[in-house]
């Protein structure tokens, strides 16, 4: 295997670098060398990415402020191309593969420039701007989700991957469907890795709301911000709930596996491991996500017949009540709609992800 490396260039964000941690996996136990480029976001989560070396390049996000922000923005990324032109041929890499985010826009383009063999990564089933931008430059397109949408000059790049998913979420796709032996039904809310507001003001009222002999049965675990945590405790106390509540939940896919049910937003990363996983789901997709990609990502879910999903302008304390009470009255048919989560699960996307940039960098090579 040669020594040059394989350069993964990902936002400092955990819906990039997942991805990107899941197929430096992979390629490492291919014997491939890996190398991470990111923005400074990713210096305290770099120690413990599985690569040989961690490049920080400048980047900026040019949408929205001032005319001066933006002429800022972009001369960072101008700036932040020729350190990664420079970088790329110091490393001589094999192939890049980007992951989304304004951070990889500079190595990508660089790559470009240099004739290095590129793939692009999209996760979401609406391709995000700084990937749109970048999607006529790459060798190829790996689609996080089926229904990923491009323009029809680039259908000819598109091969469908799936979304790499951590070791443990893949751990935790080994647990069966819980049953309800106990008489205890398992709810997990979570609303992306920095918890939604809204989920701290619907979801408890909800609970509270439900008869007592429903709320009796009910276990709730819970995402929420750390302000918000007082008084979404406060609720279930009073309501005589049991709630595990916490701003982040490291051994989250576990959480995930231990579920009945989830409540939660759509980001791709969320709806891949739900799906890997397999459970059941209503889903609120944020609605000023970028392109409205949250909803397009929970339409996986919904076609399959595993999740429910409902707008944030419709998701109300009491249409929240009638599901759950529904659910825990009668839970027959969650046990299937998990199994109609797997069905649509891609649980060896970063393997396929593995062969597809190697691949590339093999076709060019050759």
């Amino acid at each position: 295997m040669s020594d040059a490396p394989i350069l993964l260039a990902a936002g400092g964000t955990g819906g990039h670098l997942f991805p990107a941690e899941a197929l430096a996996h992979a390629l490492n136990a291919r014997g491939a060398t890996v190398d991470l480029v990111t923005d400074e976001r990713a210096l305290a989560y770099g120690g413990s990415f599985p690569a040989r070396a961690m490049h920080c390049i400048p980047s900026a996000t040019p949408r929205g402020g001032s005319l001066v922000a933006k002429a800022r923005a972009v001369a960072s990324l101008a700036y932040g191309t020729a350190q990664s032109a420079a970088l790329l041929r110091r490393l001589a890499p094999r192939a890049i593969i980007g992951f989304g985010g304004y951070p990889t826009v500079p190595p990508l383009l660089a790559a470009a420039f240099l004739k290095i063999p590129s793939v692009l990564h999209e996760s979401n089933a609406i391709m995000g701007k700084a990937n749109r931008f970048l999607s006529g430059h790459v060798d190829r397109i790996a689609a996080g989700l089926p229904n990923l949408s491009v323009p029809a000059p680039l259908q000819g790049k598109i091969v469908v991957t799936g979304n790499p998913v951590r070791p443990a979420v893949l751990e935790a796709a080994k647990l069966p469907y819980p049953t309800f032996d106990e008489g205890v039904f398992r709810l997990l809310v979570t609303g992306g890795s920095q918890g939604a507001r809204v989920m701290a003001d619907i979801v408890p009222e909800a609970i509270a709301a439900l008869p007592e002999t429903l709320r009796a049965h009910i276990r709730v675990v819970q995402q929420t911000r750390a302000e918000d945590i007082p008084r979404v405790e406060a609720i279930y106390q009073s309501a005589g709930v049991h709630v595990d509540i916490a701003p982040f939940f490291r051994d989250l896919p576990l959480r995930i596996a231990q579920a009945h049910f989830v409540v939660s937003r759509a980001g791709a990363s969320t709806v891949s491991e739900l799906a890997v996983i397999g459970r059941p789901a209503l889903l609120v997709p944020l609605p000023h996500s970028l392109d409205g990609d949250q909803a397009a990502n929970a339409a996986v879910l919904q076609d399959s017949g595993a999740a429910e999903t409902v707008k944030q302008s419709d998701f109300s304390p009491a249409l929240l009540t009638a599901r759950l009470a529904a659910l825990i009255d009668a839970p027959q048919d969650l046990a299937s709609r998990a199994q109609a989560a797997k069905r649509v699960g891609v649980p060896d996307a970063a393997e396929r992800l593995a062969d597809l940039i190697l691949s590339v960098a093999q076709a060019r090579a050759s």
